[in-house]
């Protein structure tokens, strides 16, 4: 009887903190379901690696904007690329105008520079640098626009059937889209294929050009197990995350899209390994739960399926969609960039353009997908002022826009006058873009107005300190097709 009590004695303690910490636990997962609840760009996903269970599962299939997750497969590709001996960690990877014109987070690399593979991928890693991501698209794919194809060919061969990527970064695209399950595919996928190259993505911390550049991963050394794997943030995603734990012979990949902010997406994410990893199995797999498939080159026309190896039914792909998917696009020219020239709007609808603008410059390649497609369009707001707050709460997300607020004095360029703050930011991003070096040291900003009693919001890129430099850099746009004028502020 002294030997049960003794033994009851000893464990209660032990046992009233494991209760404390589960019921912790679960009133932070019921805390965080209802706000996700709330949020209509949420969607959750923890799989167990081992046995292909899915341990939690919210909006798993509802399309979501990938933002930097994007990079998790411009890096699978280079990886793929390193394997199959195309290139190698010391192969230079040249910076072309268009890369280095890529708002940040970047690099910063200048025009005609190159980055080394190893670099560039710990830069993808840690800053998430759009720069260096479209460098390393062109250079692997021989285009953005064939790399984009090939990324999505890949994520076909992979099983990840709801995925279509139009470009190598994750920067706004309405037509570049994911799921939390399509995501941990990847994730599972990079880690599994490629075990000596996955040590890339627990990079802690990164030296380039004489700085330190720290990752935006804060669960790395956080929570234990945690070996990488991504970050991501857009306006119109929220906050992202896909991560893999291993840990006591456990294995998860588990993902969080859609967070308000960089700090609630960890700790959802937190909690979500906390309650579920435990379930996971320790039984190691006999045979991997995502097939290869077959290494693509910028040359390859069709991909060919890779055989049926799949343990999990979800991630089988399918062979049409595979040759569909690296088809040449059948898009419609891509429209010419319109003036907005300073003359008086009549009175019109919200939707007309003002000040001269065609109707094609109102239009942006940027807009949220419809709300019955995939996901709510994006609200009425600054993105710049709130994406500043966000990154001031959440230090080392991944920020996207140039845009600064407007110059006090000076002279600047307007490239366009659109209906909204969303699309106005939206074509400043492509103007700059476009203009390569001619804005370099330019800064974007938006000027609301209103004419005859409709809401208007000036483009325009500031920074210039006489009449001279503003219109000698409006002439050198014109001579990309971008109409524009010089104004004094």
């Amino acid at each position: 009887m002294r030997r049960t009590s003794a033994f009851f004695a000893v464990q209660k303690p032990f046992r009233q903190k494991s209760l404390v910490t589960l019921v912790i636990a679960l009133m932070l997962a019921f805390s965080l379901a209802g706000t996700a609840s709330a949020n209509p760009r949420y969607a959750a996903y923890v799989l167990d690696t081992n046995t292909g269970q899915v341990l939690f599962s919210r909006n798993a299939d509802a399309q979501r904007f990938p933002a930097s997750l994007t990079k998790v497969m411009t890096i699978y590709l280079l990886f793929e690329a390193m394997e199959t001996g195309r290139i190698s960690k010391s192969t230079p990877i040249p910076m072309s105008r268009n890369a280095a014109a890529e708002p940040p987070t970047k690099l910063g690399i200048r025009p005609g520079s190159t980055i080394t593979v190893d670099n560039a991928i710990k830069a993808l890693v840690t800053r998430s640098a759009n720069d260096v991501a479209t460098a390393v698209g062109e250079f692997l794919g021989g285009s953005e626009a064939n790399f984009a194809r090939m990324m999505t060919a890949k994520a076909r061969q992979l099983g990840m059937n709801s995925t279509t990527f139009q470009n190598a970064h994750g920067l706004p695209n309405n037509r570049q889209v994911t799921t939390a399950r399509d995501m941990a595919i990847l994730g599972l996928a990079v880690r599994e294929h490629f075990p000596d190259l996955y040590p890339y993505f627990s990079t802690r911390q990164f030296n380039f050009a004489g700085q330190t550049i720290g990752n935006h991963n804060r669960l790395l050394g956080r929570v234990t197990g945690v070996d990488g794997i991504k970050t991501g943030f857009i306006r119109a995603s929220g906050f992202n995350l896909v991560t893999s734990v291993r840990t006591g012979g456990r294995s998860i990949v588990a993902v969080v899209m859609g967070g308000q902010s960089g700090a609630s997406r960890d700790n959802h994410m937190a909690a979500l390994i906390q309650e579920h990893l435990p379930r996971a199995s320790t039984n190691r797999p006999s045979q991997p739960l995502v097939a290869r498939g077959t290494p693509l080159t910028s040359s390859v026309n069709v991909v060919s399926v890779m055989p049926e190896r799949m343990a999990v039914p979800q991630f089988r792909p399918r062979q049409a969609a595979v040759a569909a998917a690296y088809a040449p696009e059948q898009s419609a020219p891509r429209p010419v960039v319109a003036a907005a020239a300073p003359v008086v709007a009549s009175a019109a609808p919200a939707q007309r353009p003002a000040e001269g603008a065609s109707a094609a410059s109102t239009q942006t390649a940027y807009a949220a997908p419809s709300a019955n497609r995939f996901a709510p369009p994006m609200p009425v707001g600054n993105p710049v002022r709130e994406q500043a707050s966000a990154a001031a709460a959440n230090p080392g997300v991944d920020t996207m826009t140039t845009n600064s607020t407007r110059p006090t004095g000076g002279w600047a360029v307007q490239v366009g006058s659109l209906g909204s703050e969303q699309e106005a930011q939206a074509f400043l991003m492509r103007i700059a873009k476009e203009a390569g070096g001619i804005l370099s040291n330019a800064s974007g900003f938006t000027e609301p107005f209103t004419r005859n009693g409709t809401n208007y919001v000036r483009a325009r890129f500031g920074g210039f300190q006489s009449s001279k430099e503003a219109w000698d850099a409006c002439n050198a746009l014109k001579g990309k097709r971008v109409d524009c004028f010089a104004a004094e502020l």
